[in-house]
Order: structure tokens, then sequence, then C-alpha cells
């Protein structure tokens, strides 16, 4: 919502540019935060609502009116929906759906505002004295339009124009100044640390010209070498430049977004003088929540209620804070008693630098692309460990339906829904009646399916508009599945997804087995492609992208991708890279391999004492292990990953890593503890890595590396051994964190021996 710069005219000082309905979003809304669930139109039904209304009216109603006007610098447009000149009478149409008194009356604010703003464009435009001004609500499902009309003096609608004008003026005043101490300071800046590591300084200059200059890079860096501020440093004094508007560090884990707050910091606090610069974190709602109990409006939430009439000195007192992380944001939030997750999205208009997960702008519902897209930002996207968004946004882009959640409402539904329900379950039966197999994957959707799917969605939506959902019902749950598994279905091909349907129990004569039905993406090119074209300067980094074909084949990146890999500043005699070439951890050969592999450990433990880290492909496989090392060595010390753990538990994890310590922990490849943990020098002097991390073969998987074949020649490698090796590279990572850091490393397989996988491998590893 950031104004956007206008050429200088020669009758005043520079302009800048805003919609009116933006305009009236940022000074206009008032009263509670209410997100109570309505069904709402699509966008589709909103253009035919539009349209009905339009049909109806006479022969001299003039519809999409364009309008515009001026405020001191600031100009205002829009397009009003249509206008009577002989009543002289404007209109602004919104289509609902359900009951129109739930409709909140923040929004009815917003539209008493927007039309009021193009009321006076109107009537400065054609000198009119007064207008009468409507609202035309329209039901899309009833066709039926409610009228709300006042009619306003010209004087007072200017006014009114005035003060959002002016409201917004003094705002942008205060973020122009920001922009001015901001710049200069940013373009001074030295480097935070004393000097660029080898191979930081070619990552940023790297980065550097693609902020400038735009376009796509794909950076292969070591780890360790300080990727975070090796990036984030170009792409601010890109900023600074005027190059880029915003820089978005985008992230897969917890630890990656830390990583990005610290280095912004660092730069921030580097000089005598701090640099002004506003960095945001954005947090998962369920983890920024403080009411959880309660559902988010103001006859629930004490934090939603009022939550537009505090917000502008929330806003006011956040600007003012350099660092909004979790604690920062929730901090101003709670003071002005707002819901400090809705704060976060209200002032990312408002950051220089945003911090958050990667569904945040490449969803297919994201709120950082949206708000680019809207604002026409001149964006910087830095993907941190950008080797973890193919898998990402092959979830982004799938969706599931559960058997359990349709059977559970269909015990005791609302009259209006069992027949629709019905209707979807004996679509569902048909299905997988004559399926023998626990997996079947399809290349088309069933359409029977999809149509009992749409009439079930719809009879919801009806049912929702007369009856408010109580907060997360399952009914709701499950709406929300389906209406993302149609939203899929639109856009299904099975160049890029397939359908699978799974069974949970055994087929039975006359009682057909339950099954699980999935769109399942397994190329996600398609959906990323437009969000990489339309990003003005886009780069993913990490220590594994190699080979790059296949980030560009699988993310839809642009012919036209630079390609840079960083030489590691590390030398050979730091790392000891040992092959147990008599070892197999094949499934089929575990049981039989792990005395061999357990004693291994125990030998270079013993050799050495000290803190390793020892990678298992699955936690059963690393159970086993675990059980037959403390069974044979129980004089050594040993901790395990367990399923499902929370940051306490894994923070005690890490915390075992101690300089001195000796101990072996036990963790996933490709886990937590795999990528994104940083134990310099004596709190990690080892690591044992059992498999080459290749994924399960299952039916999936199978069908994954057959339509990797076919649409790119390379299905194997795509399917298994590109992302096993990645997870490889990333925990052995791990070991080697500074060019003052020794250690060793252990492949814990035969097939490490191999050319072709050692090929993938670092090159600066010198492999016994």
């Amino acid at each position: 919502m950031s104004p956007h710069p206008l050429p200088p005219s020669e009758a005043g000082p520079p302009r800048y540019r805003i919609a009116a309905r933006e305009l009236c979003e940022f000074t206009a809304k008032h009263g509670d935060l209410d997100l109570r669930f309505t069904p709402a139109p699509s966008a589709q039904e909103g253009i035919t609502g539009h349209a009905t209304v339009a049909a109806r009216r006479g022969g001299d109603y003039q519809k999409e009116l364009p309008l515009r006007g001026h405020y001191g610098a600031l100009e205002v447009r829009g397009r009003a929906d249509g206008y009577y000149p002989a009543r002289q009478e404007l209109e602004e149409v919104k289509t609902y759906r359900g009951q129109l008194e739930r409709l909140p009356e923040n929004q009815r604010a917003l539209h008493w505002a927007q039309l009021k703003v193009y009321g006076w464009l109107l009537c400065q435009a054609l000198d009119l004295p007064e207008l009468r001004l409507t609202l035309v609500y329209f039901n899309i499902d009833s066709e039926q339009e409610t009228l709300f009309s006042e009619r306003h003096g010209a004087a007072g609608l200017r006014e009114f124009f005035e003060t959002q004008c002016a409201l917004f003026l003094h705002w942008s005043a205060s973020e122009l100044a920001h922009r001015a101490q901001r710049d200069p300071a940013l373009a001074a800046a030295a480097f935070p640390h004393q000097q660029f590591h080898a191979g930081q300084r070619k990552l940023a200059e790297a980065v550097y010209r693609t902020a400038v200059r735009g376009g796509c890079l794909l950076a292969q860096a070591p780890t360790g070498i300080g990727k975070s501020i090796g990036s984030l440093y170009p792409a601010l004094k890109a900023l600074a430049r005027g190059e880029v508007e915003k820089v978005f560090f985008l992230t897969a884990k917890t630890s990656g977004r830390r990583l990005a707050l610290d280095a912004a910091a660092s730069l921030a606090s580097s000089d005598k003088d701090a640099i002004p610069l506003r960095v945001l974190e954005l947090v998962a709602r369920e983890k920024s929540c403080e009411h959880p109990d309660k559902a988010c409006h103001g006859e629930s939430c004490p934090l939603a209620r009022g939550f537009y009439d505090r917000l502008p000195a929330a806003r006011a007192e956040a600007v003012q804070q350099p660092r909004l992380d979790q604690a920062g944001l929730r901090a101003v939030a709670l003071q002005h008693q707002v819901c400090p997750y809705y704060l976060g999205q209200e002032l990312v208009r408002w950051s220089d630098v945003v911090v958050g997960d990667y569904n945040y702008y490449f969803d297919g519902s994201a709120l950082l692309y949206g708000l680019a897209q809207l604002n026409d930002w001149k964006l910087a996207v830095l993907v941190d460990e950008a080797h973890n968004l193919v898998e990402r946004a092959r979830g982004m882009y799938s969706a599931e339906l559960d058997p359990a959640q349709l059977a559970a409402l269909r015990r005791a539904p609302p009259a209006e829904l069992r027949k629709p329900l019905d209707k979807v379950q004996r679509a569902w039966n048909r299905l997988h009646r004559d399926q023998t197999q626990t997996y079947a994957a399809h290349p088309q959707l069933p359409e029977s399916l999809c149509r009992a799917l749409q009439e079930a969605v719809s009879a919801i939506a009806r049912h929702y508009a007369e009856q408010p959902p109580a907060n997360d019902s399952p009914l709701q749950t499950w709406f929300f599945s389906a209406a993302q598994f149609l939203r899929l279905a639109e856009s299904y091909s099975a160049a890029h997804s397939l359908f699978e349907i799974v069974l949970e129990e055994e087929a039975q004569p006359r009682r057909p087995g339950r099954s699980r039905l999935a769109i399942r993406n397994l190329v996600p090119a398609p959906f990323l492609a437009p969000r990489a074209a339309r990003t003005h300067a886009l780069v993913l980094f990490s220590a594994t992208l190699s080979p790059p074909l296949y980030y560009r084949d699988l993310l839809g990146l642009p012919a036209s991708t630079q390609w840079l890999d960083v030489p590691s500043p590390f030398r050979a005699e730091q790392l000891q890279v040992r092959v147990a070439r008599g070892i197999s951890t094949r499934y089929q050969h575990r049981q039989r391999s792990l005395p061999a592999l357990v004693a291994r450990m125990a030998a270079q433990y013993r050799d050495q004492p000290g803190n390793y880290l020892a990678y298992f492909s699955s936690f059963d496989y690393l159970q086993q292990a675990a059980a037959a090392f403390s069974s044979l060595h129980p004089e050594i010390p040993v901790w395990s990953q367990q399923r499902g753990m929370r940051e306490p538990e894994r923070a005690a994890f890490l915390e075992r890593f101690q300089a001195g310590g000796k101990g072996v922990g036990f963790a996933v490849l490709g886990g937590v503890f795999a990528e994104g943990i940083d134990l310099p020098g004596e709190r990690l002097i080892g690591a044992f890595i059992a498999s080459l991390g290749l994924p399960q073969i299952n039916p999936l998987n199978e069908e994954l590396r057959r339509r990797l074949d076919a649409q790119f020649g390379a299905g194997y490698d795509y399917a298994y051994l590109y992302p096993g090796l990645q997870k490889v590279v990333q925990a052995a990572g791990r070991v080697i964190r500074g060019t003052q850091d020794r250690g060793v490393l252990h492949l814990l397989d035969e097939r490490y021996a191999e050319p072709e996988v050692q090929a993938l491998l670092p090159s600066w590893w010198h492999i016994e």
C-alpha cells in the first residue's frame, strides 16, 4: 500500500498515486477484527454478480466510472460501479452470501468510506453541489439486492476525502522520512564482520548483481560460510539504491528465521549509529495466538475487540522498533491490546525486511505474494536452504480427503446436508470397489467424485450462510479440505500431479475397505513459475543445489537463471572422509550389517573420544542402531532424537553437545538435527551417516520415478539419488563450521565408493 511515485509535475512537488480502496483500507476501518467464517463469493461469482446488477439498470446508467483527484502530493484513483446522471446517484456494488447482518462492521465502514471518496471525486469532476450515495449489497444465491442510501453535500464529502488523505499523507511523510534516513545509512554501512569469509564475497557480489539487474540466481555455497548475511547485506545495498523496495527472506525452519534475524540485527547495529532498518518476523498463527481457546472476533477474543480502533497507535509504535521478531511484536501488540498475528500482517507494508516461512510467498494463497502483486512491489526474494523448496512446494499444491472425517460427519449431519454427504460417500466407494492393491495412482480425476464434492461444498456454504459455524468444527474442517481439493482439481493435470487412492483396510466382499484420496503434486513448476517470473530478483541458495537443472526443472525457474557454485573455504585436511566399503545399509541387509556398523562407530569413538552425531534414514533404523550400540558399548553416553520433539526437547538434545563433552547423539537423516544447526569447534568432532538417504521404494515414489523419467529423462536421479545425497551433504555439513574446525566423517555404506555417487559429493572432500 506504499504510494506509487509519479513523475514530478511543473505545477508542484512530486505526487504519489494510491487506489481509493487502499486509501480507505488504511484510514477508515474501525471496530473489531472479525474473522468468523462466512462463505464468500468467488472472484468469478463476484464478477457475475456485478454484471447482473448492471444489467438491471436503465439505459442511462453509466458502468465502471473512472475517477481521480488530488490532495496535496497524493493522487487518488478508482472506478465506481455505476452512476445515474439524471438522479445524481452513485452506486457501489458489493456481493455477499448468507445473512447480510453477519457482514462485519469493519467491512461496512470500509464500503461506506470507499463510496464517500468516490462521491467527492465525482462531485469535483462534475461540479455537483450534492449527491446520493447508494450501497448495493447483492446476494449471489438469491440474487436479491439490499440498498442503503444517503444524500451528502459536496462540502461534507470533500471534508471526508481530505481527512482520509491527510491521515495517509501524515503517515506517508513519516515513511519518506524513514527512507531518507535509512538509505544513506545503508549505503554507507560496512560489512558487519571484519572481513568476508572465503567465498562469501563472491556470493554477495552475485546477489547484488541479481538484485540490481533483476532475474533469478541459484547459488550453491558451502555450509558455514555465512550465507544469511552474505545474501542479506547485498540485497539491502540494492534497497538503499532504490533498485528494490523490499526484501523478503524466506526459510524452511525456525532456525533459519533466527539466523536471518540475527544477520539483520548485526548489520543494523554494525556502525556507530544504528541503521533505521525495520525487520519483521512472521510466525504461524498457532504459534503467535494469545488465546487459542477463543475465536477471532470481538465477541470472543479481547485482542480482536476494537482491533482497528487501536491499530493506528500500535502501528505507529511498532515501526519505531528496529526488530519486530516474535517477542518484540508480541510486546507491542499486548501493550496496545491487539492481536500479535494480525498486527504482523498489517506491518508487512511498512517493513524493509520480512522474514518468514516459504508458504508466505509460494503457497497458493500466500500473504506476501498477494500483497506484492496488489502493491506492485519491486522485490528481492531470498530463499534460504532452497533444496527444501521442492518437497515443501509439493505439499502446498497437494490435497487429501480423510475417510474418517467424512464418516464422522455422516453420523449426525444437519438434515439438509445428509443427501449431499451421502452422495460423496457413494462416489467415493465406487472408486475403490475393484481395487485390490493398497495403493493406486491415476492420471485423471474422477468426474463423479468432483461433482459430488462440488454439490456438498455448495450445500455446506448455503448452510453456513444461515447458521454460522462453531469455531474449528469438524464440518468446517472437512469443508476446507474439500474446497482445497476442488481448487486444485480446477488446475489439475497429469503433467504435474496424480490422483491417488490408498486403501486403509483390506477390501472385503460386500464390505469395501475405506480409502484415503489425494491430489498429489509431483512437479510444482507450473505453480511456481509465474511467481518466479513476476519477482524482480529471486535468489535461491543452499549448500546442496547440485545439479542445478534438477531445481530449474522442478521449481519452474526461467531458462535465464544464473548458476553460482561458490568454492569451499575449507581444506581437505580439515575433514577425514572414510567410506565403509564392507557395509551395506540397504533395507534387506540392515540387520546383518548392524554389528559391523556399531563396531566401526565404537572404534572411532575409542580412538578419539568427543561429541559425535550418527544419522539414520528412519526412526525405526535409528532405534535399532541405538539399542545395539548401547547394549554392546554401555560405557559410551548416548542420546537419541524422538518423534515429535518440541522446541524445549530439541534444545535439550543440542545442549548435550558441549565443548569437551563426550557421547553420540542419534538423529534422523533429513530431520531437524541434520541441517540448520551450528555446533562449531569441539561441540561436534565427527559424524556417522548410515545409508545414502534415498527415499523409500514404495508405490508413490515409483510412480514419481516413472513420471519424472517420462518428463525429464532422469527418473531415478530426480526421485531417489539427488534428494538422498542432498540430505547426506547437509548432515555432513554439521561437522566443519569454520576454517579452524577439524573432524571426521564416516559414510557407512559401500555405495559411497561408486564414482556416480562421489560425483555428487562436495569436490573439496578427499575420500579415503
